[in-house]
């Protein structure tokens, strides 16, 4: 079966001038059209690949083919979602629903910034800061996601990310990460993010498991 075309660059949304002055239309169009159609391209081919793999019968190149899988399948998702977080005239607001849970969570929403802001911006190489929700304890957390798969609880749903991979802000902000975070605070979408909140806050994760009586 070929999945060769599973994945495909989602629309924007807006105009590549649409977050300026904070994110530049330069910057904007490279890192959209660039990095983020290199990571669709990139997992379609890891899936014919694979495919290839188990046409052949040959698994040697196994290893590296799930992690070129993984690698640029969350590479995918992380900036389609990136760039629904952002929006020139988003939300400004949680909405009373993620309000209440990031109180839970976090004491409130200063407390919340704070965290993550700092989770971006002391990443070691490349990586993202994310806001997920973590189904098994039903709240929310801070996430330092590296590259784009790694150091994440399994089964944690992202709702707010933020790109600190060098592409993502180099450009514009030069190496000066903490300007880029603050600058990424005040394009936030908080009507995206409770949007996503309110789909996933129900999802469970079956870590217990009853046999049916006979």
């Amino acid at each position: 079966m070929s999945h060769t075309n599973a994945y495909e660059l989602p629309d924007l949304g807006y105009d590549y001038r649409a977050l300026e002055p904070a994110y530049s239309a330069e910057l904007l169009e490279l890192h959209y059209s660039k990095h983020h159609k290199a990571y669709v391209d990139g997992a379609n081919q890891a899936l014919a690949d694979l495919d290839a793999a188990r046409g052949d019968r040959d698994f040697g190149k196994l290893n590296q083919l799930q992690k070129n899988l993984a690698f640029n399948v969350s590479g995918h998702v992380l900036h389609s979602i990136f760039w629904r977080n952002m929006s020139p005239e988003g939300s400004h607001t949680p909405s009373a629903e993620l309000e209440t849970e990031i109180s839970n969570a976090f004491g409130d929403i200063d407390s919340l910034r704070e965290h993550f802001l700092a989770a971006g911006t002391s990443i070691q190489g490349s990586g993202w800061a994310a806001l997920a929700w973590e189904p098994l304890s039903g709240s929310l957390v801070v996430e330092q996601v590296y590259d784009h798969q790694d150091n994440l609880a399994n089964g944690s749903v992202p709702l707010l990310v933020m790109d600190m991979w060098e592409h993502a802000f180099y450009l514009q902000y030069r190496n000066e990460k903490k300007r880029w975070a603050k600058a990424f605070w005040e394009l936030v979408n908080w009507g995206d993010v409770s949007e996503r909140l309110a789909l996933v806050r129900n999802v469970e994760v079956p870590v217990e498991t009853r046999l049916r009586a006979a």
